[in-house]
């Protein structure tokens, strides 16, 4: 194999007993995928479907739900496809896009998780002035701010990414995450700087915004009386949960490129985590948290069965 070949073709060695379970893996990807693809658009067609869920809160869900599904279509095609081949590879371009795709949307479901907390401080704080300041416009705004800052500032990695040169072609993951930088001959600076700018931009950021919020909305609301205070349970315990959760497995992300000795069995398992877990949470968490989408999706089940 020549030097060429190398550089243009990766080796992925994360996987465990690959030969011995490779049946086993792809049947359960297979199904963790349909679900995810199945739920998740499920509650977007409910959200698309009913008026009274035209509203900026499930607006936000339905984006974050689309997000999830696309998050998922990155990863889970070329896994199931790896699951099944003899030789686990990935070409050079093909890691690279991965990546930024990858990365893209993790960082856009911070700042949606941002603009949604949002959202519901200014209708639980400012519950007067929600209809002037959550127009349409606005949310539109805050949506195209979303996708586009994370996809503007991964365009900028991804061009650095792609002009290191490689001294290593032996991935240690099963997706093109954080793990592939230890494959550079050397670190460099540009892109450490560039990368902690986006950290701080898309995920450190938007989580002291949200946490911000929250603690605001939860003084009042305790101020407040009984509905009030069940109205932000109601609608900001749900969006905690999917904030903490994916915060935890985006520390994980970002601590697995600093610790190199992690053993291959925990990439493993943590790796199938961040690809199974939240996309999986999202569809649980909001369908069965919120109110109006529950009521939506027992009249949707009914006429299914």
């Amino acid at each position: 194999m020549d030097n060429r070949v190398n550089v243009t073709f990766l080796l992925i060695d994360g996987y465990v007993e690959l030969h011995k379970y490779r049946y086993l893996y792809f049947m359960i990807m297979l199904t963790v995928y349909i679900l995810i693809i199945c739920s998740n658009s499920t509650i977007v067609y409910l959200i698309w479907n009913h008026q009274n869920l035209h509203e900026p809160m499930y607006i936000f869900i339905a984006a974050l739900l689309i997000n999830s599904v696309l998050f998922s279509t990155a990863t889970y095609p070329k896994l199931l496809i790896d699951f099944l081949s003899e030789q686990q590879i990935i070409s050079y371009l093909g890691c690279l896009v991965q990546g930024y795709v990858y990365y893209t949307l993790a960082s856009s479901e911070f700042l949606l998780l941002a603009a949604m907390s949002y959202d519901r401080y200014v209708s639980i704080c400012k519950p007067l002035q929600y209809q002037t300041i959550m127009t349409k416009t606005n949310v539109n705004v805050l949506l195209v701010v979303a996708w586009l800052v994370p996809t503007c500032q991964g365009a900028v990695l991804f061009v650095f990414n792609a002009k290191i040169k490689l001294c290593a072609f032996t991935l240690k993951g099963i997706i093109c995450n954080s793990t592939f930088q230890t494959l550079h001959c050397e670190r460099s600076t540009v892109l450490n700087v560039g990368g902690l700018v986006v950290l701080t931009n898309v995920m450190i950021c938007p989580t002291i915004f949200v946490l911000f919020t929250y603690t605001r909305i939860f003084i009042i609301a305790y101020r407040s009386c009984r509905e009030v205070r069940r109205k932000a349970a109601q609608t900001c315990l749900p969006h905690l949960i999917v904030l903490i959760n994916f915060s935890s497995l985006t520390i994980y992300d970002v601590l697995l490129l600093r610790m190199t000795e992690f053993p291959k069995i925990v990439r493993f398992i943590m790796t199938l985590q961040m690809l199974m877990y939240h996309p999986l949470l999202n569809p649980i968490i909001y369908g069965l948290k919120m109110k109006e989408i529950y009521k939506h999706l027992k009249i949707f089940f009914r006429k299914m069965f």
